[in-house]
């Protein structure tokens, strides 16, 4: 049948626009390819041609308060293989065992692992020694990418805070674990493309993308007192081979940890050598026992607070032991103290006293200022693993568990608790959550991220009931239990504590935790500090004769570290058989040579300068020194 010529025109027309329209479809679909998608599938090509060398971040220092490092990195370079670049895999094996000390097989069974990259299990955080080696070998498939690996420049000292960071540069324990997200930083990359078999494209740059390093962390602690403790510490380790010691001081008027330490201590940089239970165990957090009669601050407060008693007209008479609910309890001293002014049973630590101070107050509220003072629950300091400790629930709480809560036995409590509590015993009464981060800071732009600032959360007592508690223990230290903190010319407060150790249910024979926590000035103290010893030996375990004295040296030189000022205006010092002579400094400044030589008889001289008067001296005139002590003077010129 013929096909009239309109309708081929027709078909030809609509053939036409058929083919116009593909090909419409295609030019618009390429533009959208080229102007629109051309980038994106540029960059997804090159993604699958690109293989990555990571470059590890440097993690955050941490400082302390005075930006002294505590813990900081050192560069340690990583070697990656890239499997399929390795053209004589035997020969390169066989080469980096050489030099990174490993067996030829195991080396070889790295570098042919069907991967993209791997890291050689030797080639970790090698020195650059080892790694400029492998850079001149050239060997085919082998980087050396920047890595690094934390560096603990004090060793052993403040461990337990600081904790550690492993392998991949991961906080573990401690400040490095609370901290991690913000001390960790992001990785950066090398990108390099190579083809389908894993080949290097010659002609290709390769990409480059710094690692944002972490931000650095201030502590609150302050390196002058921390290595002032650990010295003490270690000291006294040295002495009564204890089976712990933990210390902790604090500024008591806004939380800051000013230093913290236990003993048995590790070096992070080696953490494996040590038993798991020591570095992951933070004993100022963790250990909980029976405080002892440094509790009895905390009846004391309560007693004031209530006005349910008066330290100087109140009386009470200790004949050594009280019966209660069908128990006796005794005093630490046989035959007791005899009549006392409460003043005297605080400087005494006498534990009937305080179970007539408990009476007074009653179950109810004196187990009401416990818990308002903090224990049987967290602090909330920014380390892992607190401990709540243990307190008697109320309705097992008799006449027994009363009295022997008042003077500071049958309940479990943390050292970093005691330490919050006396704080704001002494304070004017406010409660502060403990705190060792101070703040996080951009290494680069020096801006400060992230500031805490002090967490009051309740006034436990009146600001006069803390002046009256400062006052008889300041009073303790100088005429009481407490004498061995006492430090001349500085105003220190203190209490003394010994409690038993239990296990299984009963109190073990001569071993005991002793304890004494102190505070100056004691009109306005600046800093806490608790020391306790766990089981002294070859000493009479009181805390009196072990853990007050340490407390008393860690004190006086802690002050000096913080610029206080020595005093004249301290209660004197009650004298004993056996103390030392003391002697006030004259006023030397203005003497002559020929004047020092009649004025000085029981002290020694330090002299420097060429001068024919003395222009400075130290100590200052009026400051009590031990006979025979060395006083060091300037001679220089008289401005006169």
């Amino acid at each position: 049948m013929r096909v009239s010529n309109v309708t081929v025109r027709k078909r030809l027309l609509i053939a036409l626009l058929v083919g116009l329209g593909i090909f419409l479809i295609i030019d618009i679909r390429l533009g959208i390819v080229q102007l629109y998608l051309g980038e994106w599938l540029t960059g997804q090509a090159k993604e699958s041609w690109s293989r990555d060398i990571p470059f590890e971040p440097q993690r955050g220092e941490i400082l302390d308060r005075n930006g002294v490092p505590l813990a900081t990195n050192v560069s340690a370079p990583t070697v990656y293989v890239v499997p399929r670049q390795v053209e004589d895999p035997a020969e390169t094996a066989g080469k980096l065992a050489g030099i990174l000390d490993m067996p030829k097989e195991t080396a070889y069974k790295e570098i042919t692992k069907g991967e993209m990259y791997i890291r050689l299990s030797k080639g970790r955080k090698i020195s650059h020694e080892k790694a400029k080696e492998i850079k001149a070998l050239g060997l085919k498939g082998i980087y050396i990418a920047e890595d690094s690996k934390r560096h603990y420049p004090f060793g052993a000292y403040l461990s337990h805070v600081l904790g550690f960071a492993g392998v991949d540069n991961q906080g573990l324990t401690g400040i490095e674990l609370s901290y991690d997200e913000e001390l960790k930083g992001e990785k950066g990359y090398v990108k390099f493309y190579s083809d389908a078999k894993g080949k290097r494209m010659e002609n290709m740059a390769d990409d480059y993308k710094p690692p944002k390093n972490g931000l650095n962390l201030n502590l609150t602690i302050d390196n002058k007192i921390q290595t002032i403790i650990e010295r003490e510490l270690e000291i006294a380790e040295e002495i009564y081979k204890p089976d712990g010691i933990v210390a902790i001081a604090m500024n008591p008027n806004n939380g800051e940890i000013l230093a913290m330490s236990s003993k048995p201590s590790f070096d992070p940089a080696n953490f494996r050598n040590v038993p798991q239970e020591i570095y992951n165990r933070n004993l100022p957090v963790w250990s909980t026992y029976e405080p002892g009669s440094t509790f009895k601050i905390i009846t004391l407060a309560a007693a004031l607070e209530e006005k349910k008693v008066n330290l100087l007209d109140d009386h009470f008479y200790d004949s050594g032991h009280v019966k209660v609910g069908g128990s006796t309890l005794h005093c630490w001293k046989r035959g007791g103290h005899g009549s006392q002014s409460f003043l005297e049973v605080v400087e005494n630590s006498c534990n009937p006293g305080f179970v007539e101070l408990g009476n007074r107050l009653g179950k109810d509220t004196l187990f009401k200022y416990i818990k308002d003072f903090g224990f049987g629950q967290k602090t909330g300091i920014d380390l892992q693993g607190e401990s709540t400790g243990i307190m008697f629930k109320m309705d097992r709480v008799g006449p027994v568990e009363q009295a022997t809560t008042a003077f500071g036995q049958g309940v479990s409590v943390t050292p970093i608790q005691q330490v919050a509590a006396v704080s704001a015993a002494v304070n004017g009464g406010t409660l502060y959550t403990p705190f060792v981060a101070k703040e996080l800071v951009d290494p680069v732009t020096g801006e400060v991220v992230m500031r805490k600032t002090p967490q009051p959360k309740r006034n436990v007592i009146s600001e006069e009931t803390s002046k009256q508690i400062r006052g008889a223990l300041e009073s303790v230290v100088a005429k009481g239990s407490g004498r061995g903190a006492f430090v001349e010319s500085y105003r220190v407060g203190g209490k003394t504590g010994t409690a038993q150790k239990a296990q299984g249910g009963r109190y073990l024979e001569n071993n005991h935790i002793v304890s004494f926590v102190g505070f100056a000035p004691a009109d306005k103290p600046e800093i806490v500090v608790y020391v306790a010893v766990d089981n002294p030996k070859g000493v009479r375990q009181f805390g009196s004769t072990v853990s007050a004295p340490i407390v008393g040296k860690i004190m006086e030189d802690a002050l000096r570290a913080l610029k206080v000022q020595p005093r004249k205006d301290q209660i004197e010092k009650e004298k004993k058989y056996g103390d030392p002579i003391m002697v006030e400094v004259p006023e030397l400044v203005g003497m002559t040579r020929k004047d020092l030589q009649t004025q000085l008889i029981d002290l020694r001289l330090d002299v420097a300068g060429q001068g024919e008067k003395v222009v400075k001296q130290a100590p200052e005139p009026g400051v009590k020194v031990k006979v025979g002590s060395t006083i060091r003077i300037y001679l220089g010129e008289s401005t006169e």
